[in-house]
């Protein structure tokens, strides 16, 4: 199976209720949030005195109520992201139900293995992005950022999504085994999943379409996984 083809089997199954239940409970979580930060810093700021002058004490007001009904936008796609993150086991499992009945049962994965797999995700994100901060910093007078950004985070999805699927049904050794063996499909899929990520609206649905399209590739690999 090609990565336009995995790709297309995930956007296919996104009218599935489970898919939708993830998406739409990351989307309202995120909106109810949004909306009690904003209420909760309109609040403030109406009883806060910025200036002794009426004109400027309510042109700063309006200007910092702006402000705060935009700037959380920009966070908005990362915050519903982190509110569907526990729920994308279950995007998988869908996934896995309507195109591989065949798998057996996911293994219960630990919770010390769940932790250490974030831990060491979470060094390893903060270590690489260190290591391009120079090159990101030459890039950004040449407009390649984006370039850079998507082969890094390339790495980085792959290996994340690879091993929210993967470890359903491989130990963690097995899993880092099978990612080494097939790094540049995963780094492929991963810089995939980092353009969906990076498109305005759909990079609302990426943590899902991610999930359903990791599913495929990792159904594909050789090894373990087979």
């Amino acid at each position: 199976m090609t990565m336009i083809a995995a790709l297309f089997k995930a956007f296919a199954q996104l009218p599935d209720r489970s898919l939708n239940r993830v998406l739409g409970r990351g989307i309202l979580g995120a909106l109810a949030i949004y909306i009690a930060l904003v209420a909760a810093v309109w609040t403030i700021l109406s009883q806060v005195t910025f200036f002794a002058e009426a004109w400027a004490d309510i042109g700063t007001g309006l200007a910092l109520g702006l402000a705060v009904l935009v700037l959380p936008l920009l966070f908005f796609p990362a915050l519903a992201t982190a509110i569907m993150s526990p729920m994308l086991d279950q995007a998988a499992e869908a996934v896995e139900a309507r195109h591989y009945p065949h798998l057996a049962p996911a293994r219960p994965q630990p919770w010390t293995e769940a932790l250490l797999t974030t831990l060491r995700f979470l060094a390893v994100m903060v270590v690489i992005n260190l290591l391009a901060l120079p090159i990101y910093a030459v890039l950004l007078l040449t407009g390649l950022t984006f370039i850079l950004v998507t082969v890094v985070n390339g790495y980085l999805l792959g290996r994340e999504y690879f091993e929210l699927v993967a470890l359903r049904r491989l130990d963690l050794a097995t899993g880092r085994l099978v990612f080494k063996n097939n790094l540049g499909r995963l780094w492929l899929a991963g810089a995939v999943i980092s353009v969906l990520f990076s498109v305005p609206l759909l990079n609302l649905a990426a943590p899902v379409i991610g999930t359903a399209f990791m599913v495929h590739v990792v159904q594909r690999l050789k090894g373990p996984m087979a």
